[in-house]
Parts: C-alpha cells; sequence; structure tokens
C-alpha cells in the first residue's frame, strides 16, 4: 500500500478542465441565463427597448472623414480607388440612419424616465457594438438614462461601444441565449438597415409573434422605407400567399425618429401602461412562452 498523499481533488465547479469541455456545456447554457438574469434584477431593469441594425454603418463625422480621405487621392483613377469612392459616398448617405437612431434612443429614454415606476421601464438596448448600436446606446447615454449591451464573442472581435452602462455590459458566447435575453425582456423592436444578422433577427420576432409564441404584445418599428423596399418585397408574401395580409399588421414602417417615437410611445403606454394585468388560466399558461 503506497503511503503517498493524495493532493484534494479539484471541487467540480472549479474544474475547468470540465467546465470548459463538452460536458460542461449544460452549465455554460446555464450561466448565459442566470448571470444575466441576475444582474437585470440587481439594476431593476423591467423591460427593454431594442434597436438592431448595421454595425457598419458610421457616424456622420467618421463618414465625411472617409470620403474626405478617399478625395486626397483623386489624382488615382484606377477602379480601386473609384469603388472606395462609391462606397465612402454611400456611408455619407446611410450616416442619416446613424443620426436617426441616435435620436429616437434619445427621444424614448428621456420619455420613459419620466414613467413613474420603482424598476427602469424601456431600457434602450443593442447588441453592444458599433455602427447602428452605437448610436442608439450613445443617444440613450446622452439622455442620462441606463443602457443595455448585449455582445457576442466572434473570431473577429467585435468590442463593446463606449456609450454602454457599465453594469449592463454583457457578453455571451451562444447565439441562441443572447437571442433570449434580446426577445424575453423587450416590449419594441425597432429594425434599421441593416445586413445578415439585422434581418435574421427581425424574422425571428416577427415568426414568434405571427405564431402567437410571445406572452406580450411587442411592436415591431422598421426604419427607412427607401432602404427596406428595396431589400424586402412583403407584398409579393401576400400576393403568392406565403404570408396573410394579416401579418403586415405585424410592423409599422417609418421614416422619421417623430413618427416612430409617437407610434412607440402611444403603443407602449396602451399596452404596456395603462392596460391591467390579465388573469391567466391553466391552459394559456401551458402555451410555449419566451
Amino acid at each position: 500500500m503506497s503511503d503517498e498523499i493524495l493532493k484534494p481533488a479539484p471541487l467540480a465547479y472549479e474544474n475547468e478542465g470540465f467546465l470548459d469541455g463538452p460536458d460542461g456545456r449544460g452549465l455554460r447554457i446555464l450561466s448565459e441565463y442566470m448571470e444575466p438574469f441576475t444582474r437585470f434584477r440587481r439594476e431593476q431593469i423591467q423591460d427593454t427597448v431594442v434597436f438592431f441594425g448595421s454595425a457598419r454603418l458610421k457616424s456622420p463625422e467618421h463618414a465625411h472623414e472617409q470620403l474626405t480621405a478617399v478625395n486626397g487621392n483623386n489624382h488615382d483613377r484606377s477602379a480601386s480607388q473609384q469603388s472606395k469612392e462609391k462606397q465612402a459616398l454611400a456611408a455619407v448617405d446611410m450616416a442619416r440612419y446613424y443620426q436617426d437612431a441616435r435620436r429616437l434612443a434619445h427621444m424614448l429614454t428621456e420619455w420613459s424616465s419620466k414613467i413613474p415606476s420603482r424598476r427602469h421601464r424601456f431600457v434602450v438596448t443593442t447588441g453592444g457594438g458599433p455602427g447602428i448600436m452605437e448610436a442608439a446606446n450613445r443617444g440613450a447615454r446622452e439622455a442620462g438614462g441606463k443602457t443595455i449591451g448585449l455582445n457576442i464573442r466572434l473570431p473577429l472581435e467585435q468590442f463593446p461601444n463606449p456609450y454602454i452602462t457599465p453594469s449592463l455590459n454583457f457578453e455571451f458566447h451562444y447565439f441562441f441565449m443572447r437571442k433570449f435575453w434580446f426577445a424575453y425582456l423587450s416590449k419594441a423592436l425597432v429594425i434599421f438597415p441593416g445586413g445578415f444578422g439585422t434581418l435574421d433577427e427581425l424574422f425571428e420576432i416577427l415568426t414568434l409573434a405571427q405564431t402567437e409564441k410571445l406572452a406580450k404584445k411587442i411592436f415591431v418599428v422598421i426604419y427607412g422605407r427607401d432602404y427596406w423596399n428595396r431589400v424586402l418585397n412583403f407584398r409579393a408574401l401576400v400576393d403568392t400567399g406565403t404570408i396573410s395580409e394579416r401579418d403586415l399588421e405585424l410592423f409599422k414602417l417609418v421614416d422619421t425618429p417623430e413618427d416612430a417615437f409617437e407610434f412607440l410611445r402611444e403603443g407602449l403606454t396602451r399596452y404596456h401602461l395603462e392596460q391591467k394585468p390579465r388573469t391567466v388560466n391553466l391552459p394559456e399558461i401551458a402555451k410555449t412562452r419566451i
């Protein structure tokens, strides 16, 4: 019999090899539910308004700086230079959406901060990165409110923008847990021009609303007719019978921060401030809910 004294085995919850391995996946997923839940409760966040849109859109200042830098090379008329000029001009044009997101987030935060409530209502929330996300966090921060960033760890690093409330700066590994937190607290969704990620998040919420998997009224604003009418043809979906005419009522197209704000203020007030909590019966409890 050996007289060697064994070192104590690591506690399971301190065993990094286990926690980082495939058998620890369930615990990692649960952590991305429980840790944000704890922070939201501590920070007294009741609900949110989520802004989605392209991370690639620039502020007007940065877009004009880019255009100036490109134009400084106007002696070069190569195809590559002309492509850069075209992209810089597009960036200046699209920068108006950055300003509009910033203004709308400011308006919503100013309004919600005056709602008499023990907890924070309709807190502006984004994916935490640059572009439209930065614009919305920036507008909310400038209005003096809390603002949330739900970032995602990616191979090409996406760093949190500087306008997120530090105690509400999150980083996720799992896309589906990040999406859960976008949907779970949200009472409204504002979709600014964006790419694959923005489309993914828009259609996920529309699908949940269409199939009545949401246990709440959620307002969806699609911002910028000029952009979205070129990207999506909802009428074609109705005409071909793949969605119903009624499904077009799941969202509202707007073109100004003022129109978006009035639509959201009226809807949020009617359904989430004035409406008394309804009695839920047993069959409804059994329904799948976000």
